[in-house]
This record gives C-alpha cells, sequence and structure tokens, in this order.
C-alpha cells in the first residue's frame, strides 16, 4: 500500500498569520497520525514563512517511535538567523527521510527538481553527509527524468516525482502527456533499484489515477489540497479519505 506522509506546512502558515502558537502544528500533526497517516512532513525554509526549526524538533518528538518523519528542504541554502541549515535539523532529529528540493526564497513552493545527472557533483558531499543521519535520502525530480544511475552511486534510496505539471494538466480534459511522463520516471527509478515517492498539488481527483498508472508508489506527501479539503470536512476526515483512495 502506497504510505501517506501529511505535509503540516500550511497549518503554521495559518498560525503565523496571526501569531502565537494557534493553530497547534503539534496537535495538527497528532490528529493526523490519530486518523491514520504513515507519515509527516515538513518543509523548513531559511526565511520560515511557515515551519519554524522549533517546529522541526518538536515534532520529531510527536513522530519518534509512531510514523515516519520526513523533512524536505534546499540542502545548499546556508544557516540564517534561527534556521540552523537542513544538516543542522537532521542531525537533531534523525528522521526517517529527508528530502532535498532545489527551493529558493523566490519560489511560492515547489516548482521543479533537481537537474540530473548535473546536479550529481554537487549533491554527492551533501547526501553522504545526511546519510549518516537519516534513514534515507529523497531527492526532488521532474516528470520525464529517467537517468538515476548517478544518484544510486551516491546513495539516494528514493526519488519524489514533482507532480505540479500533471496536477495542472488534470485539470484540463487530456492529461495523458503529464501522467506518462511521470509513469516513464517512475519505471526508470525502480529499474535502477530506487523506489518511488510523489508530491505537489496531489489531491482526491488526480491521485488516483497516479496511483493506478504506478501501483508500486512508495508514498504520496500531500499538504495543501488535504489542508485546505480539511477546512470543510475536518482533519481526521480527510485524512480518512485519503487513506481510503489510497488502500484501492
Amino acid at each position: 500500500m502506497t504510505q501517506l506522509s501529511v505535509n503540516v506546512n500550511k497549518i503554521a502558515v495559518l498560525r503565523n498569520s496571526r501569531g502565537g502558537n494557534e493553530p497547534s502544528v503539534e496537535h495538527a500533526a497528532r490528529t493526523c497520525i490519530e486518523a491514520g497517516a504513515q507519515g509527516i512532513t515538513v518543509h523548513p525554509r531559511p526565511d520560515q514563512r511557515h515551519i519554524r526549526p522549533q517546529d522541526v524538533l518538536e515534532l520529531a518528538d510527536l513522530c519518534h517511535g509512531k510514523v515516519e518523519y520526513n523533512i524536505e528542504g534546499n540542502p545548499f541554502a546556508p544557516p540564517r538567523g534561527a534556521y540552523p541549515g537542513l544538516l543542522e535539523l537532521v542531525r537533531a532529529t534523525r528522521p526517517a527521510q529527508v528530502t532535498l528540493v532545489p527551493d529558493g526564497d523566490a519560489q511560492l513552493t515547489s516548482d521543479h527538481g533537481f537537474s540530473l545527472p548535473g546536479d550529481i557533483v554537487k549533491l554527492w558531499p551533501l547526501v553522504a553527509a545526511l546519510r549518516a543521519h537519516a534513514g534515507r535520502v529523497s531527492v526532488f525530480v521532474d516528470a520525464g527524468a529517467t537517468d538515476f544511475t548517478g544518484l544510486v552511486g551516491i546513495g539516494v534510496a528514493r526519488i519524489e516525482i514533482y507532480t505540479g505539471p500533471y496536477a495542472e494538466a488534470c485539470v484540463g480534459a487530456d492529461y495523458s502527456a503529464a501522467l506518462d511522463a511521470c509513469v516513464r520516471t517512475a519505471r526508470a527509478a525502480r529499474a535502477a533499484g530506487v523506489l518511488v515517492n510523489a508530491g505537489h498539488d496531489l489531491n482526491q481527483r488526480n491521485l488516483p489515477q497516479l496511483r493506478a498508472f504506478i501501483p508500486d508508489l512508495a508514498e504520496v506527501s500531500i499538504g495543501h489540497a488535504l489542508i485546505s479539503e480539511a477546512l470543510y470536512t475536518g482533519l481526521a476526515p480527510a485524512v480518512h479519505a485519503y487513506l481510503a483512495l489510497l488502500r484501492t
């Protein structure tokens, strides 16, 4: 069964817009875990626009021994203010998975994967350092990428397919080309011995097709859509709905 990791960044966005501690990121994560989610994802950024370093530490304690903890981030972003850098956060929390994403302050959200094989040389020392403190390393890649030899060589265990273009195509009538790009990437990764995660703009409408064509999908990371739907249905029911889709 494909695992569901709930990204709780949006809870932090709402909290930060008002100040204080409400809504509680920890309470939201606990609710997701109690509802059956198999993982919690956070994506701290140097500008601390949502998840903050203290959140990362507190959620690590919450997840330990219960569910997988996935920390996403740009490994090249240097420490800034209270943000100690991705490696330091991983060293302090020892998550089940760290997902490397090439994002920057100018991006509203993640919008592309690493360039392969071009970025391998830069990624190699960082992957080696992160593997010492995380269960595994995953790398964010564009749908359509097929050359994963270099990632295997530096010890990357998984890829996460950036599904933004697929989700956008699903709004229209013809999403076959975007879906095919995801499928080709998944097949190439599995052939190379790498497990496949997926994430970005996945929702209850486009997730079933993706999983039907990639039945061995290991994990999906879903935040924006799930939290948005939870405003109407409640957080636990939203988690239940996604888990039901992933079981079919």
